[in-house]
């Protein structure tokens, strides 16, 4: 079971959000858009290639990206879900 914490650190880490601490991200809080965690079409690459790195999981199906990147906790919840 992967933490809230951990997955924090691994997007603050592997994204390069410098500027943030796990405290600065809200559960809820969009990945994507100015209201959110600001990243674009780039990153998510980045962090596709991050999950399978940190977590071993393969997003495969770009058509599930929308339900697990709505916000951290569909990231988190999707992680859990395949461990």
């Amino acid at each position: 079971m992967v933490s809230m914490q951990k997955l924090k650190e691994v997007l603050i880490e592997n994204l390069k959000l410098e500027d943030m601490t796990p405290e600065d991200i809200d559960d809820d809080m969009p990945l994507f858009g100015e209201d959110g965690l600001g990243l674009d079409s780039v990153d998510s690459i980045e962090l596709v290639l991050s999950i399978d790195k940190e977590f071993g999981i393969k997003i495969t199906d770009s058509k599930e990206y929308e339900k697990i990147f709505v916000n951290v906790k569909s990231l988190l919840d999707f992680i859990n879900a395949q461990k």
